[in-house]
């Protein structure tokens, strides 16, 4: 079967948002390559195997790639992608050289290809991704495999700021606690809770692709009663308007509602149980941080006092402006962490 693959050479800060647009304009698929610059020390604290060699990309740079039926119009996609990727500029995010580009390819370059470098990954003291082609044995008696098969949904686990959500994780969770996973993506952070010692979590996605992915990954881990998957945003569960309005191409939420408005403890909307009762004691979302900075006030109502935030996505020159957006909305900030140019932040509620 034949495939066109669409090449953007881009910046890792706008890899997400990107990553994003290829789906919406009917991808069936995306890679994402990151700077891996040829004498890089890579970080081996947690005995991470590395098994795909450096590249030449620059640093900060990337490459995405996505994926389309050999019946789809590429023209109309091209013309689509194009404003989209340039009008990232206007929300103060740097696509970079933004050159786009395509080509017909065979479904066997690449449909299975990149599994031969996605291996066992030591992400923690307790936690190791292992994809479910892979064969592993654990290290030691509190070693905690989650198993993942990422599909076409955005995470494998191995960028820096999935490592960071998870270690934050192991920090905060102590037993017992309800979590709410923003952006579950591929699941793995809903599962890394569970396996931490979470009471039950919610994973969202406004991705349906996304959720099919988080729904099969939780089933891989056999933990299906304890994480909920919905095909939602967290806003829309505290009783507002529906975050992603994608409507004319608009990426921000339209309105919210009054920082104490009564929530909904135990439903959706639609009647739908959550598997946690609102307020919850832990929300953690890995998304870009020009959306994380739109809804730090709703994180805040679907937290207990006392709860803990852990967020990251976020790009070092975007620090600054969550930490603003954290403190605003009457956060403490605990702690911040960073790996290669990425940044996470662990948040109280007072």
């Amino acid at each position: 079967m034949l495939w066109h693959e669409v090449t953007i050479h881009t910046t890792e800060e706008a890899q997400e948002m990107i990553s994003n647009f290829l789906y919406e304009a009917g991808a069936g698929g995306v890679s994402i390559e990151e700077s891996g610059i040829l004498g890089k020390v890579r970080d081996t604290r947690y005995g991470e195997l590395y098994d795909e060699p450096l590249n030449d990309i620059p640093e900060g740079e990337a490459v995405i790639k996505g994926y389309y039926a050999e019946s789809v119009d590429m023209d109309e996609v091209i013309a689509e992608l194009t404003p989209r990727v340039e009008e990232l500029r206007e929300y103060g995010i740097d696509p970079g050289k933004a050159l786009i580009s395509w080509k017909t390819v065979d479904e066997e370059e690449w449909a299975h290809a990149w599994k031969q470098y996605f291996k066992p990954l030591r992400v923690s003291e307790r936690l190791t991704i292992k994809p479910t082609w892979e064969e592993y044995t654990p290290e030691s008696p509190n070693e905690k495999i989650i198993e993942i098969d990422p599909g076409m949904a955005f995470g494998t686990g191995t960028h820096p700021t999935t490592a960071l959500c998870l270690r934050a994780l192991e920090k905060n969770i102590t037993g017992g606690e309800e979590v709410i996973d923003v952006g579950t993506g591929s699941g793995i952070l809903a599962v890394g809770a569970m396996l931490l010692g979470a009471g039950s979590v919610l994973a969202l996605d406004l991705d349906p692709v996304a959720v099919e992915s988080a729904v099969e990954n939780v089933a891989l881990n056999r933990l299906e009663e304890s994480i909920t998957v919905k095909e939602s945003d967290l806003l829309s569960l505290l009783g507002g308007e529906k975050a992603a309005d994608t409507a004319a191409g608009d990426m921000w939420p339209s309105a919210r509602p009054e920082a104490n408005a009564p929530i909904q403890p135990e439903v959706n909307p639609a009647g739908d149980s959550l598997g946690v009762t609102l307020p919850v004691q832990i929300v953690v979302a890995n998304i870009l941080a020009e959306i994380i900075v739109l809804f730090t006030d709703d994180v805040y109502r679907a937290l207990k006092p006392g709860g803990i935030y852990i967020t990251s996505g976020i790009y070092k020159d975007k620090e600054g402006l969550v930490s603003q957006a954290l403190t605003a909305s009457g956060f403490e900030i605990i702690e911040i962490t960073r790996e290669e140019d990425w940044v996470a932040f662990t948040a109280g509620k007072r």
